[in-house]
């Protein structure tokens, strides 16, 4: 293995409270040291990361890869290739394939074929329930030891909930993590955009915010009952995020993230019907994003994930009501954060609390605490996994600028801020511009 010296860096891990210029040390694929070379090291390769912060590999809670089954969407190579432009080295993956991932087989060729790809670290969620249809629990002891590090039903709800309690109590048994992104199954099933004054106007079937708020109210009656560990996905509203924000005050073992898109975008940003704008949970009001901007700031949002759902232009090119709801996010996670420190962190920081390390805690440590994987961290001896960037250089979102196979999003054309300058995985450059 080679040695690498990164020198000169503006270093930020949030896991072990750094954040000033520092040297980084890195052998045998770990980190070695930190500030002083340790006795003997001798770099193979030097690298200047003057000007530049170097953070732990950015965490991504939820990116679809869309293999196996649907890689007319997107493969494996293009959208890890993707996640390394984007400073990503560890993706948790939805378990909605094709098959769906519920058999211990599936998930092990989805994690070697992963790993024959030699970029980023996946790490699948299995499904809660076989074929995803919310009626027969799967083997999750079995999925476990395949690789799964917790249990979904993605954007499947499941409607019998005797049936999530038993999976529940069954998952807490066994200290696995549930991952539900709450949504009523009857209530705004079909819906396509925010219920609220803008949906009535351009005539969009809508989705309440009670679609959420009920959800979460069976979740938390259902966890006091299991003491299931949760981790619920893309919440969207600011009564959904009082409500988690309750029961965490309760003591009940619930964790959350936001859609990085969600921290930006609303409702009126529809515009006239653009279908990159259609994305599942839908942009809702003003005073939702506002309420999760503060969310993030709080606390109460553990952490930002990309939302990666690539979707092909046949299915995105469509009028609003019929096109495939989902965004590309991968490449676009690590700017979206800086942007929500800059338009929202700086004015309401306190204790001295710096807002770039705030952003980078919230898709590193803090993402990677929630899926409990080994990552998020440059202690010494952790697997050397990290993200060189620019926060100051500014590039245009384009569909020539993405690497993944998904080119549509809601901020083509925006100019953001922070560009990956390089992405160690396991100490090797796997990615430099």
């Amino acid at each position: 293995m080679t040695t690498l010296h990164i020198k000169n860096g503006h270093l930020i891990d949030p896991a072990n409270g750094i954040d000033g210029v520092q040297d980084l040390f890195i052998a045998d694929g770990k980190v070695a040291a930190v500030g002083s070379a340790p006795a003997g090291f001798v770099a193979d390769t030097t690298f200047d990361a003057a000007g530049l912060v170097v953070a732990p590999g950015l965490v991504d809670l939820s990116a679809r890869l869309r293999e196996p089954g649907y890689e007319y969407k997107a493969t494996l190579e293009s959208e890890l290739q993707a996640a390394l432009q984007g400073g990503v080295t560890s993706l948790v993956c939805p378990p909605d394939t094709d098959p769906v991932l519920d058999e211990p087989g599936l998930v092990e060729m989805l994690k070697y074929r992963a790993k024959t790809q030699d970029k980023a670290h996946v790490h699948p969620l299995g499904a809660l329930t076989v074929g995803l249809k919310g009626q027969s629990l799967t083997e999750m002891a079995e999925l476990t030891e395949a690789g799964c590090i917790g249990f979904a039903q993605a954007e499947e709800p499941i409607e019998d909930t005797t049936v999530l309690l038993r999976a529940m109590q069954y998952a807490n048994t066994f200290g696995y993590t549930v991952w539900l992104r709450p949504q009523d199954p009857h209530i705004g099933r079909g819906g396509i955009a925010h219920s609220g004054p803008l949906a009535s106007r351009l005539g969009l079937s809508g989705v309440p915010v009670m679609s959420e708020t009920i959800a979460l109210h069976t979740i938390f009656e259902l966890m006091r009952a299991s003491r299931a560990r949760v981790h619920l996905c893309r919440i969207s509203s600011a009564a959904g995020l009082e409500l988690i924000r309750a029961a965490k005050a309760e003591g009940l073992p619930v964790t959350c993230d936001v859609g990085v898109h969600h921290v930006h975008l609303t409702d009126a940003d529809i515009g006239f019907f653009d279908p990159n704008a259609r994305v599942t949970p839908p942009f809702r009001s003003q005073r939702d994003r506002d309420a999760i901007r503060a969310a993030l700031f709080d606390g109460t949002v553990d952490a930002m994930c990309s939302d990666h759902t690539p979707v092909d232009d046949d299915e995105k090119l469509l009028p609003f009501g019929e096109a495939s709801p989902g965004a590309t996010g991968l490449e676009l996670l690590l700017s979206l954060a800086l942007k929500w420190a800059d338009d929202y962190a700086l004015a309401q920081l306190q204790n001295g609390a710096r807002p770039l390390a705030r952003a980078v805690a919230k898709v590193t440590a803090d993402a990677a605490r929630v899926a409990g994987i080994p990552a998020g961290s440059l202690a010494i001896g952790e697997a050397a996994d990290i993200c060189v960037f620019d926060p100051a250089a500014r590039w245009t979102v384009s569909s020539s600028s993405l690497a993944s196979q998904g080119k549509h999003t809601p901020f083509l054309g925006y100019e953001l801020s922070g560009v990956v300058k390089a992405t160690i995985v396991a100490g090797r450059v796997a990615f430099q511009r």
